[in-house]
């Protein structure tokens, strides 16, 4: 048995405003309504919901018959089965149900709805903004992806710079053509120019690929300013080899920004640049500010490192343990870089370098100067580059300990044995001890908390704590060091 059901607004003005217009589709069958501020809105005060029994003529300005309605206010009715509904202009089909059907139906529970929402027509509007804006999300990450510069020039210096600088005489004596250095303008060897670093401005374009260098011109830029240039003996002296080639990698640095360059040739450049940085902060130790600047090199160094390391983070690399290791000791103390390192992968954890790393720090938060000068002596070259700038503090804190606590007349310390301790030449560990007024007699040393004194230890000093070598030792230590290690 088919019974004409419908479901009609009683309000005769609103059914007039809804029959004047078109409404293509209003409900699916048994469609949960919730109760809502605009729901509310839209029935008006006066409105209500009824559901007319079978046998009423379906008009629906009649106001009458009031007995024959069951009515539902919009406060309390929880949900409502209602037939499809087909409003053209004054045409109006109803869709026939079965009382069966009718009475055997439940409310539907939140999957059921989420069902009947997203299959209604303004699901699928809803649907289609959300896919829209998912849409559009991806076409600006595309075009961001487009927009992002691609270098075309395949020299170390772009050809237009080169012309340009050529004719300033702006050339740097190591990218000039051999025996045109006393020359009015100077000649560029274009297998030696290498673009120079320059500050973005207004009205310059910085981004114009023929001026931008691709990551594999990049690489063997770097590989020619480290290799051949900061670790040959034949460009001298080296504090104006360092000012040349931190330039220079500076500017590779910042094509590598402009084209978000990232994977192996990204990860390569900046080990070999943070070896040069490295070994720069030892061997320049002390000299002048107009020659060299701690404080610029070390924030260009921590710059590289916590980019190399940021890089890391995308796979497997070669030198990761290496690195890894040297960020720990240039950073020694710093809880972020104790941190990072406790949260790497267990097979970096455990190599030996990492462990070494791990032990020198853990010494160095426990203010165990014997300890960590001991472990200091396991460490190779570039280690010790990284990790000097902390040593001068822990021997004044080892010489301090042992003036205190072998603070009398008649005993005395070798100087031999005290040197090992200090990781220092006997000579070396004398001079420190006179300057922090430990006595030294001979091959013995008198130690009196008294006479200690607590100098002023600038860079000065740590540099008078290096070891002593010439400028031949000097050049195979930086070929040995910059170009091993990375």
């Amino acid at each position: 048995m088919t019974l004409p059901w419908s479901a009609a607004f009683w309000n005769p003005q609103m059914w007039e405003e809804m029959s004047s217009s078109r409404l293509f589709w209003m409900v699916t069958a048994y469609v949960q309504i919730l109760m809502s501020p605009s729901l509310k809105d839209f029935f008006g005060s006066s409105g209500g919901v009824f559901i007319r029994k079978p046998g009423d003529g379906f008009d629906p300005a009649v106001t009458g018959g009031r007995q024959d309605r069951t009515e539902h206010s919009p406060d309390t009715l929880l949900s409502l089965h209602v037939m499809i509904i087909h409003c053209d202009q004054s045409e109006l089909s109803l869709r026939q149900v079965t009382t069966e059907e009718l009475l055997s139906t439940r409310p539907m529970n939140k999957t059921a709805m989420s069902s009947a929402w997203h299959h209604s027509r303004r699901g699928r509007g809803h649907r289609h903004k959300e896919q829209g804006r998912v849409t559009r999300e991806r076409v600006e990450e595309q075009n961001a992806e487009d927009s992002v510069p691609h270098g075309t020039c395949m020299t170390m210096c772009p050809a237009y710079e080169l012309r340009q600088r050529e004719a300033q005489n702006r050339l740097h004596r190591f990218e000039m053509v051999a025996d045109t250095e006393r020359d009015r303008l100077p000649r560029a060897d274009v297998s030696r120019a290498v673009k120079e670093f320059s500050r973005p401005a207004a009205g310059k374009d910085s981004t114009r690929a023929s001026d931008l260098r691709p990551p594999s011109v990049l690489l063997k830029t770097v590989c020619h300013l480290v290799d051949d240039i900061a670790a040959s003996s034949t460009f001298q002296p080296w504090a104006e080899v360092y000012s040349f080639v931190f330039d220079r990698l500076r500017s590779v640095r910042q094509d590598m920004i402009i084209q978000r360059v990232s994977g192996p040739d990204c990860v390569a450049v900046l080990e070999k640049s943070v070896c040069f940085l490295l070994y720069a902060s030892y061997r320049l130790c002390g000299q002048q500010l107009q020659y060299f600047d701690p404080r610029i090199n070390d924030t260009h160094l921590q710059e590289c490192l916590s980019w190399l390391l940021e890089s890391y983070r995308d796979g497997k690399h070669q030198h990761q343990e290496e690195f890894q290791a040297l960020s720990l000791l240039y950073n020694l103390g710093s809880t972020e870089a104790i941190q990072h390192v406790l949260e790497l992968p267990e097979r970096i954890r455990s190599s030996p370098a990492v462990r070494l790393a791990l032990a020198v720090s853990r010494a160095h938060m426990e203010c165990n100067p014997v300890r960590l000068l001991r472990l200091a002596q396991r460490l190779d070259f570039i280690q010790v580059c990284a990790v000097h700038r902390h040593l001068l503090p822990c021997r004044t804190d080892l010489l301090l300990l042992y003036s205190h606590g072998h603070s009398s007349r008649n005993c005395r310390y070798p100087l031999q044995r005290l040197a090992r301790l200090l990781f220092l030449k006997d000579t070396l560990a004398a001079e420190l001890c006179q300057v922090y007024g430990v006595n030294v007699t001979g091959e013995w040393v008198n130690f009196s908390k008294s006479s200690f004194t607590d100098a002023a230890s600038g860079e000065l000093q740590c540099r008078r704590m290096h070891e002593p070598l010439d400028d031949e030792q000097w050049n195979c230590s930086a070929g040995s060091v910059i170009q091993g290690c990375a």
